[in-house]
């Protein structure tokens, strides 16, 4: 599995989806998007919904890499946030990293950044991710 797999999924199944995967590893997810007018908030600051949707997609594709398949039916079950500084910029990234992943749920932690500024997240986020039950 690789992000062009996730990629490909996403553009069949949810083409409104705001957030590619950008690159998975063994224990990792990394999502990524250009942003738009509607994620800016005035002062040019990212808004705080913007940085929960990508931490959760980010959560997402960790998932599939715990599993070792991509399932778009893993849904999430809890997550939150904490926002650090303010977001300003033009690409916004979010990195999950694997906790610990269970027959039935995934969590994990996120690091949210602008940029390439990986050394400065703008918030950090932690979750768990439901499998649905085999048929």
């Amino acid at each position: 599995m690789n992000a062009d797999e996730v990629n490909t999924m996403l553009a069949e199944h949810f083409p409104g989806a705001g957030a590619n995967c950008a690159e998975l590893g063994a224990t990792y997810a990394v999502a990524s998007t250009e942003l738009g007018e509607l994620s800016i908030r005035p002062g040019s600051y990212v808004s705080g919904p913007t940085q929960f949707a990508i931490a959760d997609a980010a959560l997402w594709y960790v998932t599939f890499v715990a599993i070792g398949r991509i399932e778009p039916m893993a849904l999430t079950s809890e997550l939150s946030i904490r926002f650090l500084r303010p977001a300003q910029g033009k690409r916004i990234w979010a990195r999950a990293d694997l906790a610990t992943a269970t027959r039935r749920s995934v969590v994990g932690s996120v690091s949210v950044w602008m940029d390439d500024h990986s050394d400065r997240p703008t918030a950090v986020a932690q979750g768990t991710y439901v499998l649905p039950r085999p048929e």
